[in-house]
């Protein structure tokens, strides 16, 4: 097939199928990282905005969409990180939810609604107490405010006494 005949719709299947390498569970659309895409002239272009700024796997998701896209049939691909907006964990789908769940991670509540201005500095606890994915008990423990990676924190439950991460609210 040659490139004039692609269509935006196969860029943005092949695009949405790209997993996030630090939840392999997930794609970039479940977690609301793959912001659009565009075809044009045929060039696809892929704009994904990471879960934060300093995000490490940031450089692996750009290289793994750019393969799943030239695998589709595209010659040019440019992937281009937005990060305007910022991302935020009410983006993530409830398919991604559902899937953090089934794969004993418990999903993120809602994000902090921020007002408008300056960023304003809150010295008490933030922290969400999350439910046990594996038994639903919500009396659980923080055991460390970092996981696996920085956007996931370590708990406890002490009904079935099995850790669990929990992907942080942002």
């Amino acid at each position: 097939m040659s490139t004039g005949q692609l269509t935006r719709a196969q860029a943005l299947a092949a695009a949405s199928a790209v997993t996030d390498p630090e939840l392999p569970m997930l794609t970039l659309a479940d977690l609301g990282i793959l912001r659009r895409v565009e075809v044009e002239d045929g060039t696809a272009r892929v704009w994904i905005t990471p879960t934060y700024s300093g995000c490490p796997a940031l450089a692996e998701m750009r290289a793994d969409v750019d393969r799943a896209v030239r695998a589709a049939g595209f010659d040019r691909v440019e992937v281009r990180t937005e990060l305007s907006p910022p991302w935020t964990t009410d983006w993530i789908t409830a398919e991604g939810r559902r899937k953090l769940a089934e794969h004993g991670i418990s999903p993120p509540g809602s994000a902090p609604r921020r007002q408008a201005g300056p960023v304003p500095l809150i010295l008490s606890p933030t922290r969400t107490v999350p439910r046990c994915p594996r038994c639903g008990a919500a009396d659980t423990e923080e055991l460390s405010r970092f996981g696996a990676t920085s956007c996931k924190s370590l708990h406890r439950c002490r009904t079935c006494l099995e850790p669990f991460e929990h992907v942080k609210e942002i």
